[in-house]
């Protein structure tokens, strides 16, 4: 009871005293019974100790009457502190549920209109609008959220320009890359088609000049054997023009004697002619001797006739004989200049049959750089003929980037086609 009392303080005065009651009874009643078993004689009073329970159950029965009503005041004024604490609970409650609402309410509308307006730039930004502006008024996630977003759109609307930009750079780039290779490919073509013509010349050309080397060569033998046969010539001559100065010393030997027959026969007519005259002198005796003197004279007569003219031949043919010694000697000069002609000839055949060997070599090197000059720029043709189609296809991306760029609007106003604008003749 001590521990109800010092929880229930209030109980203490009310129940006190009953419980002292009851509990001298319960005493009282406990000493008689134990009296009673404790005696010798082991005599029960019934009546005593029925008296002292009587007396203990009427206390006890007192003491629960007054712990029910002092119970009961506890419980009213308990109900009673209970319901005002519940009021005042109930009240502390809804206002602090006004509270929260007001503060959701605000909280609410400011949320979901920075959501609406990042929903607003997001949905504009999907429609291609990148010009939206916004501020950002709060500092917590949200905001940080909001601000963000605006950060993306700034950077995407950045992007889009330079995108935008660099569209119509890589168009310009691509057309030209185009029309210079659609240039390239045709000079190409022609430079292809002008190395076949060259190479097909160059070809004929190898074989004529290895015709011409052949030719030199046959050139060169041909002049080294006119060269030999123009030496024989000039040994012949050399013989010739000896043989004809002894021929003009044989025929002045003979002009000689024939002048000394000539001579003779002078004499040999003086002294016919002087017999003649002796025989006249001596008449009839003389007439024989006249006869022969005569005959004499006029062989003497031929003769230095004969003389005169064989003189005459042979003058005429010493003459003509020095003239064909002088030109036997101009002959011989002649063939020794031939023959040094000739030599030079042969030198020269020889350096041009080198030099056309060489140069045939060359021709034939130059054709191997014309044949692998022919190989490269059909291989240049092939790849300008990719370049081309690298191009091509790089326009058309560049087209279907910048289709894809002009979805999104720039500075109040759609991007425009570049591609449209530049387009290739």
């Amino acid at each position: 009871m001590d521990k109800v009392f010092s929880a229930n303080a209030p109980l203490k005065p009310v129940l006190g005293g009953a419980m002292s009651a009851f509990g001298d009874a319960a005493r009282k009643a406990s000493d008689a019974v134990h009296e009673q078993a404790l005696s010798s004689a082991l005599v029960v009073n019934g009546n005593r100790v029925a008296e002292q329970a009587n007396a203990a159950a009427q206390s006890a029965s007192r003491f629960a009457e007054s712990a029910r009503q002092a119970l009961d005041g506890l419980l009213l004024a308990r109900i009673e502190r209970l319901s005002v604490e519940r009021d005042i609970y109930v009240g502390i409650a809804i206002a602090v549920m006004a509270i929260v609402v007001v503060l959701f309410s605000a909280m609410y509308r400011s949320i979901v209109a920075q959501v609406r307006t990042a929903l607003q730039v997001a949905e504009a930004v999907a429609g291609g609008d990148l010009t939206q502006q916004f501020d950002v008024t709060r500092h917590d996630e949200l905001g940080r959220l909001m601000e963000a977003l605006k950060r993306m759109n700034a950077s995407l609307l950045e992007i889009v320009r330079n995108i935008s930009g660099s569209v119509g750079v890589i168009n310009s780039a691509a057309q030209e890359i185009a029309s210079g290779n659609t240039n390239l490919s045709q000079r190409t073509e022609e430079q292809a088609a002008s190395l076949e013509e060259t190479a097909a010349s160059m070809e004929e050309l190898t074989s004529t000049v290895k015709q011409n080397a052949e030719n030199a060569q046959q050139a060169s033998t041909l002049t080294a054997s006119a060269s030999d046969i123009a030496l024989k010539g000039s040994t012949a001559v050399g013989h010739v023009v000896g043989t004809m100065t002894e021929i003009s010393a044989s025929s002045s030997k003979i002009a000689e004697i024939t002048g000394i027959i000539e001579g003779i026969a002078f004499q040999t007519n003086i002294l016919a002619l002087n017999a003649a005259v002796e025989a006249a002198r001596a008449g009839e005796q003389g007439r024989g001797f006249a006869v022969v003197a005569s005959e004499v004279r006029s062989l003497a007569q031929r003769s230095s006739s004969a003389a005169k003219e064989i003189k005459e031949l042979i003058v005429a043919s010493v003459q003509k004989i020095r003239d064909g010694s002088e030109l036997a000697d101009q002959a011989g000069k002649t063939m020794s200049e031939v023959t040094r002609a000739v030599d030079r000839v042969n030198d020269i055949m020889g350096e041009i049959a080198a030099a056309t060997s060489e140069q045939s070599r060359g021709i034939e090197q130059v054709h191997q750089a014309i044949s692998q000059m022919d190989k490269v720029t059909q291989q240049n043709a092939a790849l300008v003929e990719e370049a081309s189609a690298a191009s091509q296809s790089l326009e058309m991306r560049g087209r279907q980037l910048n289709q894809t760029v002009a979805f999104f609007r720039l500075d109040g106003t759609f991007t425009q086609p570049v591609a449209q604008s530049a387009q290739r003749p």
